[in-house]
């Protein structure tokens, strides 16, 4: 990977994976956060399924409506992309030391994935309070309006203000849950899935060619997203439910949330918004993947 002051190559690299992830995934992630807050909730609109809430969002509100919050969601998976892609690049170089390179070790990936995982977030926390509070509002909110935030600017202001510092920091140990456990899964699915297909490949004309990697990247990267999603989504509702409760004493450990929403709404509960998470976990990952390989390549980093 990358040599002396190289290594900055992988941050950006990473950088750029953030920015395709949103651009590709965050109306999902809209419909994914309404039909948490919603179907989870004792009272008010309940939605058939994804593509319900997503009519009704563009119904009333247009395609904007699906980009509620994206600023903060730009500027957050940007920089925590960056991070997470760096540390995990940087942390399984560090690992792997002067061991072959005769394929995947789950000893490197899990811990770098995970140390990884646990830096970002920190970063991810106060960036995810703000979107989700911003994605909330507008179609069907349960938000009554003089509460209602103007911008994610706004929000973040606010919620320091009513809520100290730590505020917008609720949700934090969901957050580091799930993308500690996250990370780990996406990274072993990937790296494993990747050494395979390029061991099948070794020797064929095609191992080197631009649209080959991409290929390669959409399908590692959408199936390790898919992985990924389908092992921590309970952790990602906890959160969603914690970070979007004007209540400043609502429980913030996310087991004791989940038994609660189990209570309520069963294992469905525990698992809303899945349809438009598995939806957009392919095509999310797929980009972000895409994204990472080919900036290393452009900026000349040798993957391993």
């Amino acid at each position: 990977m990358g040599e002396g002051l190289g290594f900055y190559k992988e941050y950006v690299a990473g950088m750029n994976a953030g920015l395709a992830t949103v651009a590709v995934g965050h109306p999902f992630d809209t419909v994914k956060v309404k039909l948490q807050k919603h179907n989870t909730d004792v009272e008010g609109l309940r939605y058939k399924n994804g593509l319900h809430c997503a009519s009704r969002i563009l119904q009333t509100e247009g395609v904007k409506g699906l980009y509620r919050g994206a600023t903060s969601s730009f500027l957050g998976m940007a920089f925590e992309s960056s991070l997470m892609f760096g540390i995990y690049s940087q942390a399984k170089l560090f690992l792997r030391g002067s061991l072959p390179d005769d394929g995947p070790r789950p000893g490197i990936i899990v811990p770098s994935a995970m140390f990884g995982g646990a830096v970002i977030s920190f970063v991810l926390c106060p960036t995810e309070l703000v979107k989700c509070r911003m994605q909330i509002q507008g179609t069907d909110s349960l938000v009554p309006n003089f509460r209602r935030y103007t911008s994610p600017l706004d929000c973040a202001v606010q919620t320091v203000q009513n809520e100290g510092v730590t505020g917008i920091f609720r949700g934090g140990s969901a957050t580091l849950l799930r993308e500690c456990a996250g990370n780990a899964v996406f990274f072993t699915v990937y790296e494993y899935l990747r050494y395979h297909i390029h061991s099948r490949l070794e020797g064929s004309k095609l191992k080197d060619g631009y649209l080959v990697d991409m290929g390669i990247g959409v399908l590692t990267g959408g199936l390790g997203g898919i992985a990924c999603w389908s092992a921590v989504l309970p952790f990602d509702v906890a959160k969603t439910v914690i970070q979007t409760s004007p209540d400043n004493a609502t429980e913030t450990n996310p087991f004791k949330v989940l038994r609660s929403i189990h209570k309520r709404a069963g294992v469905k509960g525990c698992y809303a918004g899945l349809g438009p998470t598995i939806v957009r976990a392919f095509p999310a990952n797929a980009a972000a993947i895409v994204a990472w390989e080919l900036s290393m390549k452009l900026l000349g980093i040798k993957r391993d």
